[in-house]
């Protein structure tokens, strides 16, 4: 068996997906084929001693698109370059489209139909604006509606271009013998709308490749090896496994490996996204792209290359990103049907007319063209991208950023939410919960005593200890003789008198007793999930200080509203199951999966996506391969760019009360498209068969048409009125 990828240039809806797919699968050999619009990529497992690939290749373009092997590591800046040309071809036929059709609306609709201004060879200037849009902007949906007709189906292209092709056409006609009414406008500005909406499309695209470029800017570029006593900088590619590598305080890890000298404390936030750094000594695992903080250590690197954490979070996110299918469209769904129907309805009405009650030619043709001209799908075109601009324009609003229709599409369907806990229910940076002073003196007096020790001290705890000291304007003291004790804690003298600042293993080691009662304590506040430091001197223990990742304000407010909504909420975390728990229960959330490794988010995704539709709410990088398998992948704003690229929605202002919010505005949002597609096939569905009997001329058809479209974007605006 052979796996192979392939990259598809020319889809432009579900249909072509669906058609590629069937395609390949007819194939003798082909085990698997998974087409994705969005990646615009083909994922085909396949029997190599039964089929080339080049018969592969060969099937696809037979279908009418381009396609190449995709062959070795996705190339971020290959592709983001080639998404730029892209979306600038896009832009250039989108500002083409706009110079004719604006100029042919307003003499059309404004200046004619509207102020009655005659203006001299009015049909003439109009077919010299709209034959530019119709065969240069339109070639690409002719194209589209030739290659649907060679594999015997129809989609959206092949509604725009007969629609267009039959006002324009018309119109010609009557320019030409003389006749009134002339839909030239008509043909020009709904070109010009599809394309529009076609370049919102690739913007939305542009954001995969931008999300695994600075994924992969993140790993350092140089590794400082030990070789023959000396210490040698070279690239992170050179490095091979059983490399034994320093790291010095402030660089980066360059890739996976176990300690075997020194001892540091570790920012592993951007990939396992706990706040507070881990303590390494030797045998202790460290992780490529973390931050090394305080002291040097040597390492042996034991994954490399495409093997390192880093990588495989690459990995998981093309993969999520991949197979996550897009939402067909309701217009792409009718058309295989819809179009079929109108053109054999409209051909039946012009050889009923012309044959059946021997009717002039202009008679049957005229009817024929009122039945295309009624079924035109200008509002059927304008159903879904009115709604879906309203409702992200009110979402933005409110600090809601939802990068395309799909994701409104989606989310009124989400049956379960997760929530990452750090930095997203919780605060994401540690902060002083509890002071226990055991002496005489108040907890203004311990907090004191240990910032005056912690200020001296580079551990990541220290920070949170004198900033509440800080915040609470208390003076601090000068220490002397200040010294670490890796993996315990540290000491320094204040007066005459030495304190000791730590675990229990500090205490023990220093005889400094902890009386039963205050050990129930300690363990009562650990519990809780929080950091729990003691302060001895004198083989005293004066107080304990225990420092937690608190939760937002929001957090319980959110969750209380999303079960109000019917929706499952989940809690998801790589810190140990008690913490989790203690913070899940303050937030209201009952069920927990804790101890994930970051790889394993993506797996308890799509367990619970068997269930129904997933959101995953998070902000680190480890929860990326997470946000791009959920069916809706919701990053708050202060987390990485990474997350922020990843995710369909974006919170900007980091609150979770957002997200029932963003709920709420798609199944509104969701509610107002279903009344626009009612509207919209309600006027063509019911003017076909008057059209058809003669009783509606091209220009009656043509006003109800406008009709339609008027229904539909008012009705869509009507959703700025709307409470969230």
């Amino acid at each position: 068996m052979k796996k192979i990828n392939i990259d598809i240039k020319g889809m432009h809806c579900q249909s072509c997906v669906t058609l590629v797919e069937r395609s390949l699968k007819k194939l003798d050999g082909i085990q698997n084929a998974v087409v994705n619009l969005t990646t615009e990529k083909a994922t085909v497992d396949f029997d190599n001693s039964k089929l080339k690939q080049e018969d592969i290749l060969k099937t696809i373009t037979k279908k009418g698109y381009t396609c190449s092997l995709i062959q070795g590591k996705t190339d971020a800046n290959k592709e983001a370059k080639k998404r730029k040309q892209e979306l600038g071809k896009l832009k250039k036929l989108f500002y083409f489209s706009l110079l004719f059709a604006v100029p042919a609306f307003v003499i059309s609709m404004v200046l004619s139909m509207w102020l009655k201004i005659d203006i001299p060879y009015e049909g003439y200037i109009l077919w010299v604006l709209a034959t530019p849009v119709q065969f240069i902007v339109g070639a690409q949906f002719y194209k589209g509606m030739w290659n649907a007709l060679k594999n015997k189906s129809a989609n959206m292209d092949t509604l725009v271009a007969i629609g267009t092709s039959a006002a324009y056409f018309y119109s010609v006609y009557v320019v030409l013998t003389g006749g009134m009414g002339q839909y030239f406008e008509a043909s020009a500005i709904l070109i010009t709308l599809v394309v529009m909406g076609k370049l919102l499309e690739a913007i939305a695209k542009g954001k995969t490749s931008e999300a695994i470029k600075k994924l992969m800017n993140l790993s350092p570029k140089i590794a400082t090896v030990i070789k023959y006593n000396k210490e040698i900088k070279i690239p992170v590619d050179d490095v091979k496994e059983g490399d034994l590598i320093i790291v010095k305080p402030g660089e980066k890890v360059p890739v996976d490996g176990v300690l075997t000298e020194g001892h540091s404390s570790v920012d592993e936030s951007m990939i396992t996204g706990e706040s507070i750094p881990i303590e390494k000594s030797k045998g202790d695992k460290v992780i490529g792209a973390t931050i090394n903080k305080t002291g040097s250590f040597v390492f042996k690197a034991e994954k490399v290359g495409a093997n390192t954490t880093l990588s495989q979070i690459i990995k998981l996110i093309e993969d999520a990103q991949g197979k996550k299918a897009p939402i067909q469209r309701f217009a792409d769904t009718i058309s295989a049907y819809f179009v079929p129907v109108v053109i054999l309805i409209a051909i039946g009405t012009f050889l009923t007319w012309k044959f059946g009650f021997a009717k002039e030619f202009s008679f049957g043709l005229i009817a024929a063209v009122s039945v295309l001209v009624i079924a035109c799908p200008c509002s059927l075109g304008l159903a879904t991208p009115t709604a879906i601009m309203v409702g992200t324009g009110k979402g933005a609003k409110k600090g809601i950023l939802i990068k395309g229709g799909d994701s409104l599409e989606t989310a009124h369907k989400l049956k379960a939410v997760i929530f990452d806990k750090t930095g997203t229910i919780t605060k994401g940076v540690p902060s002083v919960t509890n002071l226990v002073s055991l002496n005489p003196g108040s907890k203004e007096k311990l907090l004191q005593t240990v910032a005056s020790i912690e200020q001296l001290s580079e551990h990541p705890l220290a920070e949170s200890i004198v900033k509440e000291a800080k915040d609470k304007n208390i003076t601090l003291k000068k220490a002397a003789n200040f010294k670490a004790i890796p993996g315990h804690g540290v000491s320094a003298d204040l007066g005459r008198e030495t304190y000791y600042f730590g675990n229990n293993k500090l205490m023990a080691k220093y005889n400094i007793s902890i009386s039963p009662k205050i050990k129930e304590d300690i363990e009562n506040l650990e519990e809780e999930g929080k950091t729990v430091m003691l302060l001895g001197s004198n083989k005293k223990l004066k107080g304990i200080v225990a420092v937690a990742d608190t939760i937002k304000e929001t957090s319980r407010a959110a969750v209380r509203k999303l079960q109000k909504m019917k929706i499952f909420v989940y809690m998801i975390t790589g810190d140990n199951e008690r913490t989790a728990k203690a913070i899940a229960k303050q937030a209201g959330i009952n069920h927990v999966f804790a101890e994930v490794l970051p790889e394993d988010k993506a797996n308890y995704v799509k367990k619970l996506q068997k269930k129904g539709k997933v959101a995953m709410v998070g902000d680190g990088i480890n929860d990326s391969p997470a946000l791009a398998q959920a069916d809706i992948g919701i990053a708050m704003g202060s987390g990485t760019d990474v997350a922020m690229e990843t995710g369909d929605i974006v919170l900007m202002r980091n609150d979770l009360e957002d997200v029932p919010t963003a709920i709420k505005l798609s199944r509104m949002t969701m509610s107002k498209i279903r009344q626009n597609m009612f509207w919209a096939l309600f006027y063509n569905t019911l003017g076909i068969p008057i059209a058809a009997l003669g009783f509606l001329n091209p220009m009656i058809a043509g006003g109800a048409m406008a009709l339609s479209s008027v229904s539909v974007v008012s009705n869509s605006l009507l959703l700025k009125m709307k409470k969230l």
